[in-house]
């Protein structure tokens, strides 16, 4: 039976295990709470995140990162993206020396402008090879309802992506493989970006020609950038990036759409984050993706405008007039 390590009770870190637990796997999930690690192994379901959803008999939670790790083959990471270093910086001597990580998470560290396997391998002092990136389409509450959904597993070596593949495959839910670990990821990132973007528009009222040139011009701003960074055009068209941009920006259930939402109606920064219970990642992610667009040369309007709305102030009627006031050029520039 595979063994896995997933470090995060949230509401995506809880659906995986389920996932992997579905497979056959037998999962260890870390949370910090007692009292919730309690409540998942006697009642077999997260009451705070996932009510209702239940678990695997081979799922167990336990708020120790030795036990967690333990022999773990796969250990999976989902902690908010701007923790994950603080974190697995007290995780990382716990762990197995040939476990493969895996992230969850989709942002680009601040300050550093590192992606999320950026991070892992650096601070975990692993390999590319051992470094693996789980994204798609993932809205974790349909996915804890068991409903269909399909994933890319990306690593830099083929057979570990295979290896993860088979280990959370279920009727419900199918991963395929890429290599692209860097466009994977940064499609990930950007889609929440766009998300804000796309939620900023409907809080306003604006329409679907409106949202529908949001997201198109969201995901040549995000091939744009994965170009200068040496990702594959294909990924962009796929799960990863058109995939995860589609879901977010057109599901009630993505935090990022509802949180741009919030702010379009009108809501302050500190008004809409009060309202809001889980992390939304392109909140603080759109400002290290603009500096890593910045630092590759890349010309990314939409993402500049969301930080300047959600960080700067700016109205979002003046920041739309100012988007849709930008010189003319080419479809392709």
């Amino acid at each position: 039976m595979t063994r896995c390590a997933v470090f995060g009770t949230g509401s995506w870190g809880t659906a995986f295990a389920m996932v992997l637990g579905d497979a056959g796997c037998r999962v260890t999930l870390w949370g910090r709470r007692q009292e919730l690690a309690d409540a998942i192994n006697t009642g077999r379901s997260n009451p705070d995140y996932l009510p209702g959803v239940e678990l695997s008999p081979t799922v167990r939670a336990t708020t120790d990162p030795a036990e967690a790790a333990g022999d773990a083959d796969f250990t999976v990471l989902a902690v908010p993206s701007q923790t994950l270093r603080e974190n697995l910086a007290r995780w990382a001597p716990l762990l197995p020396p040939d476990t493969i990580l895996v992230s969850l998470m989709k942002g680009v560290e601040l300050g550093t402008a590192k992606r999320m396997s950026e991070v892992i391998e650096e601070v975990a002092k692993a390999p590319a090879e051992r470094v693996a990136v789980l994204t798609g389409p993932n809205l974790a509450k349909e996915i804890a309802a068991r409903q269909p959904a399909a994933a890319v597993v990306a690593c830099a070596d083929e057979a570990v992506a295979q290896r993860l593949q088979a280990a959370c495959h279920t009727p419900y839910f199918r991963p395929y493989t890429n290599t692209d670990v860097v466009g994977c990821e940064l499609g990930g990132a950007v889609k929440n970006v766009i998300g804000l973007a796309v939620g900023i528009a409907d809080g306003m009222g604006l329409g679907d020609n409106a949202k529908a040139s949001l997201i198109t011009r969201g995901l040549a701003e995000t091939s744009r950038l994965g170009a200068a960074m040496g990702a594959n055009a294909h990924t962009f068209a796929g799960l990863a990036g058109m995939g995860d941009l589609v879901a977010t920006c057109s599901s009630p259930l993505s935090r990022n759409h509802t949180f741009g939402t919030n702010l379009g109606r009108g809501m302050t920064l500190e008004e809409t984050m009060a309202v809001t219970t889980q992390t939304a990642e392109g909140v603080k992610s759109c400002r290290s993706v603009r500096d890593l667009a910045r630092r590759h040369g890349v010309d990314m309007p939409i993402t500049e405008t969301v930080v300047e709305i959600v960080h700067e102030g700016k109205p979002p009627l003046v920041a739309l007039k100012d988007l849709m006031s930008r010189s003319a050029k080419s479809e392709r520039h």
